[in-house]
């Protein structure tokens, strides 16, 4: 996909701060530090317009950038680690479940788990919620430029096995190093639009 245009909108807390006109929304959820910011630069050819930090828990709000005037990539917190007080978690986690749950521009979630580590239990629980949501969801398996070749078949069939998806579910691929996995989910992406 040609990129023309990318710009941050809105950092969101509430529903009534949403963009409202209804153009289709593709959200990036994962634990912190998982790398969302960094494939969504990726995706983007853009260094910083999603900020990335090596400290867990950089973005605290759900962050809408528009792309091309035509739909918007939507940037979640991060789950699990995230160096915050616990009052803080817990309103991250409800604003990301409403949003997940209700809303209706959502076409599709790329859900992050990081190749290097089995997935987690709060990555079994969003994927749980983005099902009984019955919100299109692919599998993203990020970093794995970080792997060595005889150690990335092990991690993706894990990855396959923990989350029950079978020899056949995808499970992307993804480098934002290498930029491996960029076509594959535009292509995907574009299929949504």
């Amino acid at each position: 996909m040609q990129i023309n245009s990318a710009r941050f909108i809105i950092s969101a807390l509430k529903r009534e701060q949403y963009p409202r006109d209804r153009r289709p929304e593709f959200a990036f959820v994962g634990r912190s530090n998982v790398g969302k910011s960094s494939l969504q630069n990726a995706l983007l050819r853009r260094k910083e317009l999603a900020r990335t930090s090596s400290t867990p828990g950089k973005t605290q709000t759900i962050n809408f950038f528009d792309i091309n005037g035509a739909f918007y990539f939507v940037d979640l917190p991060g789950y699990g680690y995230a160096k915050v007080p616990k009052s803080l978690k817990d309103a991250w986690n409800k604003v990301m479940v409403d949003y997940l749950r209700d809303r209706e521009p959502l076409r599709m979630v790329a859900a992050l788990v990081d190749a290097r580590h089995a997935p987690t239990e709060r990555d079994h629980h969003m994927l749980h919620l983005l099902e009984e949501a019955e919100v299109p969801t692919l599998i993203v398996a990020t970093k794995v430029d970080k792997l060595k070749r005889s150690q990335r078949t092990r991690q993706l069939a894990l990855i396959r096995r923990e989350l029950d998806i079978g020899e056949d579910g995808l499970v992307l691929p993804f480098s934002s190093v290498t930029r491996e996995g960029v076509r594959e989910l535009w292509q995907i992406i574009e299929e949504m639009l």
